[in-house]
């Protein structure tokens, strides 16, 4: 009678190889995600939280030619009202990108909520009111849907740790948030000064802008 075979149990070290393909692309889906849970699902750009972390970081290391800016789209619910929700997204993306493309690698671009975008660049002092203008003029572009060009006009406020004599970026985008009021509706960048930064706010925004609500006032 033969006798039986022997059963060969699987190498641990196949075992082990097998499985790292598994887990290196558990890996990957998890870095996926997490870098997807950072990004706004319609502009692509930075949410709040990962904005303002990276914003950090250029203030901290770049602050003699840091530029924090703080953009709104005017009138969007009129656009939103006249041409529909569709075109308004139209007009939030194109804002994104342009705004993205101007911050360049060295930056970053944020949407802070709604039509309410942030970004934090690194320009020479001596170049900012120039890449102000240039950012103001891009963003004023009319925005192509489907054929037909939407008219978009912009606030804008800006706010540099130098001028400001801080690297706090709580600070500046107050500073940045006043300014940008002083310029609205003008179609006309504005830098802050040092009285831009003392301006009056709840939760850190200027009295009136969203977030600022106090209880028993009125939304």
């Amino acid at each position: 009678m033969p006798a039986p075979a022997l059963l060969r149990q699987p190498s641990r070290t196949f075992v082990i190889a097998a499985a790292v393909p598994i887990a290196l692309a558990a890996l990957a889906d998890d870095v996926r995600v997490r870098r997807a849970a950072r990004r706004d699902p319609l502009t692509g750009l930075h949410l709040r939280d990962s904005y303002t972390s990276r914003a950090r970081q250029i203030i901290d290391r770049h602050s003699t030619d840091a530029l924090v800016i703080l953009v709104d789209v005017d009138h969007f619910k009129q656009i939103n009202d006249t041409h529909g929700h569709f075109a308004g997204d139209r007009v939030l993306q194109a804002t994104a990108q342009r705004l993205a493309t101007w911050a360049g690698s060295r930056g970053v671009a944020g949407r802070l909520g709604g039509d309410e975008f942030a970004a934090t660049a690194r320009f020479a002092p001596a170049q900012r009111q120039r890449r102000l203008r240039q950012l103001a003029a891009t963003l004023a572009e009319p925005v192509d849907v489907d054929g037909h060009l939407i008219d978009v006009a912009v606030s804008i406020g800006a706010a540099a740790p130098d001028a400001l004599g801080t690297n706090d970026l709580s600070t500046l985008q107050r500073a940045a948030d006043a300014a940008m009021y002083a310029g609205k509706h003008t179609g006309r960048p504005v830098l802050a000064d040092r009285t831009h930064a003392t301006t009056p706010s709840v939760n850190g925004r200027r009295l009136g802008r969203p977030g600022t609500s106090t209880p028993g006032a009125a939304a």
